[in-house]
């Protein structure tokens, strides 16, 4: 059984991703690198909106930046995006095939 410290930690990241802003921008990334100006034309979403949910994926290792003359480019870890992608995909797929099971069978 974890301890109520992981636990916390769990529930932490949980409401991480629970924010589409946060996953919109993970959407965006996982494209390929992107600095805010690309971000902003992409998403609509302003400036400070944009450094704020950049910085708490920063937090959560799920982005990371590095510096290109004065401008930030950002970019997902692809391999932690497209891992926990597929475990939601998979988890939403199964759910929707069992649910249009029991309508077949209804």
């Amino acid at each position: 059984m974890p301890s109520p410290q992981l636990l916390e930690e769990f529930s932490q990241f949980f409401r991480l991703l629970s924010e589409p802003a946060r996953l919109q921008l993970l959407c965006c990334l996982k494209q390929g690198p992107a600095d805010a100006s690309t971000l902003i034309e992409l998403t609509g979403f302003s400036q400070s909106h944009i450094s704020r949910q950049l910085g708490q994926l920063q937090r959560a290792g799920l982005v990371r930046c590095e510096r290109d003359g004065g401008r930030l480019i950002w970019q997902a870890d692809a391999e932690l995006v497209d891992e926990l992608c597929r475990l939601v995909q998979g988890r939403l797929r199964q759910r929707l095939e069992d649910q249009l099971q029991r309508l077949k069978g209804a």
